[in-house]
């Protein structure tokens, strides 16, 4: 499967947010989402293509939450969006992508938090949202949430294929009965009920921690996730 394909699944932070949210309330302090209107921009990035930074922000998406549970998410589609002020790197200018930083570029340099930054500024300036947090997560850490889960239950059927053969055989696009939208929220439910299983739900936060202590998963502002499990429980929050 081409990891260009694979992050389709960056969808499915929808689900995992709640498993970061764990993670993040274990050692980290700041604002909290469990309370009020929030929304969270999540970045899914491709490290497969080269440049110094973390990797492309090929989808991204801002997730909404009331009361610390997930209410809906809009997607935020990266081509052609651009920074009002910062300039693209040298190097991607020489390939022709513009004078104005792209979302897709944001995260080329090596200052991850200050491409996060950007990446937000660029959904501001280009949107009328406002995210309360950023989180970029690169298609090996999706991965390996996933699969932690082990094999989930989709419409009552237990399956083990991956997140994108799941929405692809889900998607009416692919001759499925479903929309993508109706797929990516049947996985994100599968994924909840897993983890209600508290075995499962370990070791996907383990899995989480790991993949985060491995940069690839990273947050702003750092404590933003605090006390949003400890209040909510991760069913609550994928609702």
């Amino acid at each position: 499967m081409e990891r260009k394909n694979k992050l389709i699944i960056a969808i499915t932070v929808v689900a995992a947010i709640g498993i970061l949210a764990v993670v993040w309330g274990t050692f980290l302090g700041g604002p909290d989402l469990s309370q009020g209107d929030k929304s969270i921009l999540v970045l899914a990035v491709d490290e497969g293509e080269s440049r110094p930074g973390m990797g492309a922000v090929d989808m991204a998406f801002v997730v909404n939450m009331k009361n610390g549970s997930i209410s809906n998410y809009t997607p935020v589609y990266p081509s052609g969006m651009r920074h009002p002020t910062q300039s693209e790197p040298a190097e991607a200018q020489a390939q022709g992508a513009g004078s104005k930083l792209l979302l897709h570029d944001s995260l080329w340099d090596s200052n991850t938090q200050q491409g996060m930054q950007y990446a937000k500024e660029i959904v501001e300036a280009n949107t009328n949202m406002t995210p309360d947090a950023v989180v970029a997560i690169n298609t090996e850490a999706l991965d390996a949430i996933i699969k932690s889960a082990g094999p989930i239950k989709v419409n009552g059927q237990e399956t083990n294929i991956s997140a994108i053969d799941l929405v692809r055989e889900n998607d009416e696009l692919h001759g499925g009965s479903m929309s993508r939208g109706e797929a990516v929220m049947a996985l994100a439910s599968a994924l909840s009920t897993a983890a209600n299983n508290p075995e499962k739900r370990n070791a996907m936060v383990q899995v989480a921690l790991d993949q985060y202590s491995k940069g690839n998963i990273v947050m702003i502002p750092q404590g933003s996730f605090v006390s949003l499990m400890a209040s909510k429980g991760l069913g609550s929050v994928l609702g």
